[in-house]
């Protein structure tokens, strides 16, 4: 157990907890654990009484043997109490809020005033000051965090926070990921906040379908609109999700206005936005605030690209696609035993979101290796899967960093057009895993038109073990997406 310590103050030391201690020192020496060191010509070797130590500590708590102080804990607006026998030395030593007020007390007791769901898990607290560990509910985590703030326990609250961003995908009846990015952003726990807005995000079709999406605040869901990392099946959806949202919370006008101005008109097709328009309430009360988004969605898909560019700034929200499942966008890829051989496969994708651009298609071919292969070794794609030189058993040199073992995926256009003139490609590679018997998004990457793969693609995942946490079913399920970017051809008029 570690404990973060400000300035060099005394700690007040209870004699009857160092009596205690000690006497335990001498009731286990001889049940020693030896371990040797370095042999036995050395001399050397370790002697561990740890755990007898923690089991001890705990004894100590529950027999509220050798206790100089008794927390009081009181639970705010109610009459119930619990009496814990403690010991100062332990309670300081772990924290300097306790310190302070040990030092500041008169008599034996200790009163402290705690909201009724952290008094109600104050003995957990209690005994993790003891023992070090401690076992936790989702329901648990938040009112846990607190007293670690509070108290200025700084490893619990750091572990606490761990568990909460692995545990995003755990069902709960009413959902805690949103809770959670509440609680956080108001207790300036950075890690966690940008955890549950990374989760909400990456899952935010199967979000939308669940009660956090309603539960969301208007400052959160106007965050998250305005991303281009979202994973979703279209911009559609989430117009859809975003009217009954609205149905459900009932925002004010301005909140209501900020929201539609996120939402990406041009990449939802014109048929759609002439069905919103004469059929969706929420867009029939507030079209005025966005005709303007409206008009330039359907100039953008009635002009070729290049002939919007010489006139508008392309280069903005409005225009840049979200991470779409939809095939119009990219393919999904499961590939069995990940750690075999090199496998291959081809797709396409729309050649931009634009209603001029609707009809062409480009066709892409995506390159998987279970080990890292220099660019001068890769044989050029073939009609075979896994068309690849083998490995250097030195794992090369050159090209891309990495080492003999290191996935990696290349995706290139299979052929070049005049078509792509003021376009370029974002690849994106998301990596879905299980994480509390659910398939979530464990990781997305990003790549551009001008590599061919991203270099840190599944840099730490270890694939070779069947229960890798990236792999489902000993397989690797991918998602990859092209979002095409378009580019200002020629200086906007203003």
């Amino acid at each position: 157990m570690g404990s973060e310590r400000g300035g060099g103050r005394p700690v007040w030391i209870g004699a009857g907890v160092l009596l205690a201690i000690l006497g335990f020192c001498v009731t286990v020496a001889g049940a020693a654990a030896l371990k040797l060191d370095a042999g036995l010509e050395s001399g050397w070797a370790t002697i561990n009484h740890s755990m007898a130590l923690v089991q001890r500590l705990e004894a100590l708590l529950a027999q509220g043997n050798g206790s100089d102080v008794v927390l009081r804990v009181q639970t705010v607006n109610s009459d119930e109490v619990k009496v814990i026998q403690a010991h100062a030395l332990v309670l300081s030593l772990h924290s300097e809020v306790f310190e302070e007020l040990l030092q500041a007390r008169n008599g034996s007791t200790l009163v402290l005033t705690e909201l009724a769901e952290c008094a109600a898990v104050f003995d957990k607290f209690t005994r993790y000051l003891y023992c070090g560990e401690i076992s936790v509910s989702l329901d648990q985590a938040v009112p846990l965090h607190k007293l670690a703030s509070k108290y200025r326990v700084w490893a619990l609250r750091q572990g606490l926070s761990l568990y909460m961003r692995q545990h995003m995908a755990s069902d709960s009846p009413a959902g805690h990921v949103v809770g959670w990015y509440q609680y956080a952003t108001q207790t300036g726990d950075a890690a966690l906040r940008d955890g549950c807005l990374q989760y909400l995000s990456w899952n935010l079709s199967s979000v939308m379908q669940s009660g956090e999406w309603v539960a969301m605040g208007d400052g959160l869901l106007l965050t998250l609109l305005q991303r281009s990392d979202l994973v979703l099946h279209s911009e559609l959806e989430l117009f859809e999700a975003l009217e009954a949202w609205a149905a459900q919370n009932r925002p004010g006008a301005a909140a209501a206005e900020s929201a539609l101005r996120a939402v990406r008109y041009a990449m939802i097709p014109p048929q759609q936005l002439f069905r919103l328009q004469k059929q969706s309430p929420l867009l029939l009360r507030y079209q005025e605030s966005v005709r303007d988004l409206l008009f330039l969605a359907f100039q953008f898909h009635a002009a070729s690209p290049q002939q919007l560019a010489k006139y508008f700034d392309v280069n903005c929200s409005l225009f840049t696609p979200r991470n779409y499942l939809s095939p119009a966008w990219g393919a999904p890829w499961v590939i069995n035993n990940p750690t075999r051989d090199d496998r291959s496969t081809s797709f396409q994708t729309q050649l931009g979101p634009s209603g001029h651009d609707a009809g062409k298609r480009v066709t892409w071919n995506a390159l998987f290796s279970p080990r890292w292969l220099p660019l001068n070794l890769r044989a050029p794609y073939g009609e075979h899967a896994g068309a690849m030189l083998p490995a250097r058993a030195d794992g090369g040199g050159g090209g891309v960093g990495g080492s003999a073992g290191h996935p990696r995926i290349i995706v290139t256009p299979a052929t070049s057009s005049a078509d792509f003139a003021g376009v370029s490609f974002q690849k994106t590679v998301i990596v879905a895993a299980r994480q509390q018997g659910k398939a979530v998004v464990r990781h997305v990457y990003n790549f551009h038109q001008s590599t061919e793969e991203t270099g840190d693609f599944l840099a730490n995942a270890d694939l070779q073990r069947r229960a890798s946490e990236y792999l489902i079913d000993n397989s690797l399920y991918l998602h990859i997406v092209v979002k095409p970017i378009y580019h200002t051809l020629v200086i906007a008029k203003k």
